[in-house]
């Protein structure tokens, strides 16, 4: 009994081993697909990227003149109080000093909302985008078989770089 029971270890020993062995040799035979691409090119250079853009760009633009009266106006009050400074009163340059210090504090909290907003705006927009590329990507990678789609590295091959596929497809998909 002993014998057998020693033996049927032996051969499962010899069985577990060469399954083992087997299981590199497998693993080498099945290639993976790898693809890469740069959401930098797709946020700036598609199509929807441009339109987006100038979407933005109009939605802002009233604000943005507004800003730049704004800084026209600090500046002129600000070099004004300069070269009237050695000839105004006390009060009077006391006054003048905290009208362009009250200017300037509230230009730089629009300014500070402008950039939150339009910020607000840009990263609303490359979610649209993103979205869109993201179901294209998927579409994709089933149809031509990648088993992963990377869109961060130090380097990659333009070999496995999907970018200009991808900028294809959502223009064409617009």
């Amino acid at each position: 009994m002993k014998t057998l029971s020693a033996n049927l270890s032996k051969t499962l020993a010899v069985l577990a081993l060469g399954c083992c062995a087997w299981a590199p040799v497998q693993a080498q035979t099945s290639v993976s697909r790898i693809a890469w691409l740069s959401p930098e090119r797709i946020y700036n250079e598609s199509k929807l990227a441009k339109l987006a853009g100038e979407k933005l760009q109009e939605e802002f633009k009233s604000r943005e003149k507004a800003m730049n009266d704004m800084a026209t106006r600090l500046k002129a009050a600000s070099e004004k109080l300069e070269k009237d400074i050695p000839t105004l009163a006390e009060t009077d340059r006391v006054k003048r000093q905290r009208d362009v210090f009250e200017l300037d504090k509230e230009y730089q909290r629009r300014q500070r909302e402008f950039r939150e907003d339009l910020n607000q705006r840009t990263n609303e927009e490359r979610q649209a985008i993103s979205e869109k590329a993201t179901k294209i990507i998927k579409q994709m990678a089933t149809v031509e078989g990648f088993d992963i789609v990377l869109q961060d590295a130090v380097w990659a091959s333009p070999r496995i770089d999907i970018t200009d596929k991808v900028l294809a497809a959502l223009d064409k998909d617009k």
